[in-house]
């Protein structure tokens, strides 16, 4: 087993088809079919079912797939390390975060760290589980995450950055008091409110099972209400312009309610006061170069390559 044939493992994955592989490899199909073949036969099994031009892992297959882009990451890791004399001035960075973690604070430090790095490209992901952010950063798949803390597993490494509070997203005063619109929708307030006044309102959230609906789920089963849901969307940005255009209410994370406000949306603290900590999360072990200075650029005092305890659960 070597790193080319992982690396066609990985491809075949990616691009869907041992043709699609090969095309992005530059190899010939015959020969990304070979180093296949030549892999089952070291390892004494099938790793894809192969059903005309579809291609499907085996369970085999799927053991492999994580260690593979790790021992991929690895040695791109201390290929890089060779080069980390010159300084950083090429390569990639696979930064995975949550939706709502998006623009503040992922960013914002894409955008400190590439003002100092400008020849390093970014691939960010967001997925909207928040399981899969350290299910990515386990298997490889990207090396930083921007997450909510804490995050499960020995294997990770958590630094927090910061406490990011949510509050209540009313639409302007104008579209609150539209006729026929209900008259409990109190935009035009100013002040805090609480989660049993929210109770009475319709409600725009995201889907069960997206990080915030949880803990708004758990905001409200703490405070023995329900919530009114008149709106459920996976599409995060529309909720903004759901209650600019009167849908209703949303509870929103500080930094996204404070753009919304800017187009027109009156922001109110929520009491009692419920919050998130965040941090950067990665994969215990050796970083890139790449990742080592986003590191160090996002938790201030901690140098480039220097490990410290993860952060205690709260």
């Amino acid at each position: 087993m070597d790193l080319r044939q992982l690396s066609i493992v990985v491809a075949i994955v990616d691009e869907g088809s041992f043709t699609a592989a090969a095309d992005a490899l530059d190899l010939s199909q015959p020969s990304v079919s070979q180093a296949v073949r030549a892999l089952e036969v070291e390892l004494g099994i099938e790793l894809f079912h192969r059903t005309g031009r579809l291609v499907r892992l085996t369970s085999a297959g799927e053991a492999l797939l994580g260690p593979a882009r790790q021992a991929l990451r690895d040695a791109a890791t201390a290929r890089a390390a060779v080069a980390e004399v010159v300084g950083l001035t090429a390569g990639h960075l696979d930064l995975v975060c949550l939706p709502t973690l998006a623009v503040s604070p992922t960013a914002e430090l894409i955008g400190r760290f590439r003002q100092s790095h400008p020849g390093v490209t970014i691939r960010l992901a967001e997925p909207e589980d928040p399981s899969a952010i350290g299910e990515r950063l386990r298997t490889g798949t990207s090396e930083i995450g921007i997450a909510e803390l804490p995050l499960d597993g020995h294997d990770l490494e958590s630094h927090p950055l910061d406490t990011q509070d949510f509050v209540a997203l009313l639409p302007p005063p104008a579209a609150a008091t539209a006729p026929g619109r209900p008259a409990r929708l109190t935009a035009g307030r100013v002040g805090p409110t609480t989660l049993h006044a929210l109770a009475r309102q319709p409600l725009i959230t995201t889907p069960p099972g997206t990080s915030t609906r949880r803990q708004i789920d758990e905001a409200f089963a703490t405070s023995g209400v329900e919530p009114h849901i008149a709106v459920e969307t996976e599409h995060r940005e529309v909720l903004v312009a759901l209650v600019l255009a009167g849908a209703g209410v949303s509870i929103v994370p500080r930094p996204v309610a404070l753009a919304a406000v800017e187009r027109g949306a009156v922001m109110r603290e929520l009491r009692p006061r419920f919050t998130r900590l965040i941090g950067l999360v990665h994969r215990r072990g050796p970083l890139s170069p790449a990742a080592q200075a986003f590191r160090a650029l996002a938790v201030p005092g901690l140098p480039a390559g220097v490990e410290r305890p993860p952060a205690r659960r709260r």
